[in-house]
């Protein structure tokens, strides 16, 4: 193929660009608008979930506002109960205080009273005895009660008496004759008073006694049920003649171990 000479002249020139038409596409490139989209249909779904299942609940019957309000009530009840109980916790551990402070208070009375009846023993004691001794128109007593003590028997409702004798002299020869008890109390709030038959079984009615320096008698006697003793008189008659009996009353006091 041959081409004109002109055209092998001018081969070092650059070619003439033609015009082709080209198309140009522009795209926006927006991520937060996409997460925004997506975000507003999620919500527009759960929205339209939980009016679908109220719908449901509605037609069911179920009142969601009445519930509301129930659950409100019983929010205030249990409130108002909590409240309550804490205001019985206060006044327990009041009542518990109380109770402490009345049992120690109780124990001290107790206590008390156990020493004034001790004490007023001795007193009677030492008072019978005297009063036998200064008795007109009778010759001075020849024995004396040394001891006396009251403690548990051998079972319920039993006591063992302890009653020691001595001569209050200066002994010379040996004394004898018999010893009695009488306990005094209250049976249904009346006023009861029991010898020493009645109280051993018919056992014993007096206690005989014959010593020179003493002697220790430990009779056990039983007291009925709902007896409720008070006081026990000894009584110790001399075998001698014109000698008076020496009666003491003593409060009745059961020993504690």
């Amino acid at each position: 193929m041959s081409f004109p000479l002109w055209r092998r002249r001018n081969d070092t020139l650059p070619p003439v660009a033609e015009s082709v038409p080209q198309k140009i596409v522009i795209r926006t490139y927006a991520p937060a608008r996409r997460w925004i989209v997506g975000g507003i249909l999620g919500f527009a779904a759960v929205l339209a979930s939980y009016l679908l299942f109220e719908f449901g609940r509605n037609s069911a019957g179920f009142d969601g506002f009445a519930a509301l309000r129930r659950e409100s009530g019983l929010e205030a009840e249990i409130r108002k109960r909590d409240a309550a109980i804490q205001s019985l916790d206060s006044v327990r551990a009041d009542l518990a205080t109380l109770q402490a402070g009345q049992a120690r208070e109780r124990s001290e009375l107790a206590r008390t009273i156990g020493e004034l009846q001790a004490q007023v023993a001795r007193q009677s004691q030492e008072l019978a005895f005297y009063k036998g001794i200064v008795v007109q128109g009778a010759n001075s007593a020849d024995v004396k009660v040394q001891q006396f003590r009251i403690a548990q028997g051998s079972g319920p409702g039993r006591y063992v008496i302890r009653v020691t004798l001595v001569q209050p002299g200066r002994p010379e020869s040996i004394v004898a004759g018999v010893l009695s008890l009488v306990l005094e109390g209250q049976k249904a709030a009346v006023p009861v008073k029991l010898d020493l038959a009645t109280l051993t079984a018919g056992r014993n009615k007096d206690l005989p006694y014959s010593f020179r320096y003493f002697e220790s008698l430990s009779p056990e006697i039983t007291v009925p049920d709902g007896f409720q003793p008070e006081r026990l008189s000894v009584e110790v008659r001399s075998s001698r003649r014109g000698v008076a009996p020496v009666t003491q009353t003593f409060i009745w006091t059961v020993e504690t171990v």
